[in-house]
């Protein structure tokens, strides 16, 4: 590689490819990118408008002598819109130098290689500030949002508690979701009633961390989940409704070092997250002890 033969946008492409083969809370499915537009610098701000809810009301006609019946008069509602504001603030950065003498020897595939490894190490990065939003904004499991879980029933027993207030939240069904650790989804292979990625036959198997379904929620396994103060797990269980996630590669630029023999390439990646506003009911978490 060499500073004449850097183009940023290939770089940019790649790096962006590599990151949704690694995102976990943040990835498509997970969160919704339906805000993510045109951010360019650190601070920029997304202003976000949902539509309140619209009455259903009943339809009458009235009916005269002569037989004829006349519509009533329909009624029509002012919609209200409610507010809210992300502003992108989470900077990242990588940088990293190539030595002359490396250069010679790098093999073809030298930017895939570079960029998934920017990759990985950024999407560690966004999914534990991603997954602590979510945590932040969550609505806790109903009785005190805390569970142990002893064995396979009870690790079931608390998806199933998991789906009960989903429900009563109107939760939509379709595209439902957990995250779980692997101590967790240790528990739920010992039960016949989990069902895993190779018999679920659901394209939600292209998620990162897919590994089945159970009680209604693509079950997806992390290392990544957020803890509590103590240190206990946090499963998080939800829809991509809930969430939204906004990124954007903001520079990408290669240089020549003057202390060195070596290019260098560094990328600066701004990405943020929200709960949405009225949408903490349909994002569900709970804090465990795995004994």
């Amino acid at each position: 590689m060499s500073v004449a033969s850097f183009i940023p946008e290939i770089w940019s492409a790649a790096l962006l490819s590599n990151l949704q083969d690694a995102l976990v809370y943040a990835q498509g499915g997970v969160t919704n990118r339906n805000y993510e537009g045109e951010v360019r610098q650190a601070g920029d701000t997304v202003h976000v408008n949902q539509v309140g809810a619209v009455t259903v009301n009943d339809y009458h006609t009235y009916g005269y002598d002569e037989g004829e019946e006349q519509d009533a008069p329909v009624s029509y509602e002012r919609l209200t819109t409610t507010g809210q504001t992300i502003t992108v603030a989470q900077k990242k950065y990588f940088a990293f130098q190539v030595d002359d003498v490396d250069r010679r020897q790098a093999l073809d595939g030298f930017v895939a290689e570079a960029t998934r490894e920017a990759a990985y190490a950024m999407a560690r990065a966004i999914d534990g500030y991603v997954s602590g939003v979510m945590a932040a904004g969550a609505t806790a499991l109903t009785g005190g949002g805390t569970a142990t879980i002893e064995d396979p029933d009870s690790a079931y027993d608390l998806l199933v508690d998991l789906r009960t207030q989903h429900q009563n939240a109107n939760t939509p069904s379709v595209g439902r979701w957990v995250i779980v650790p692997p101590e967790f989804y240790a528990y739920l292979l010992r039960d016949d009633r989990f069902i895993s990625a190779e018999k679920a036959g659901t394209a939600a198997g292209l998620r990162n961390g897919f590994v089945g379904r159970a009680a209604g929620f693509d079950v997806i396994e992390s290392n990544t989940v957020p803890t509590t103060q103590g240190g206990a797990p946090i499963i998080l269980s939800g829809t991509a409704a809930s969430t939204t996630f906004i990124q954007q590669i903001a520079s990408m630029e290669a240089l020549r070092l003057e202390s060195a023999f070596a290019d260098a390439v560094r990328g600066l990646h701004l990405f943020d997250a929200a709960v949405l506003n009225g949408r903490a009911a349909n994002l569900v978490k709970v804090s465990v002890t795995l004994s």
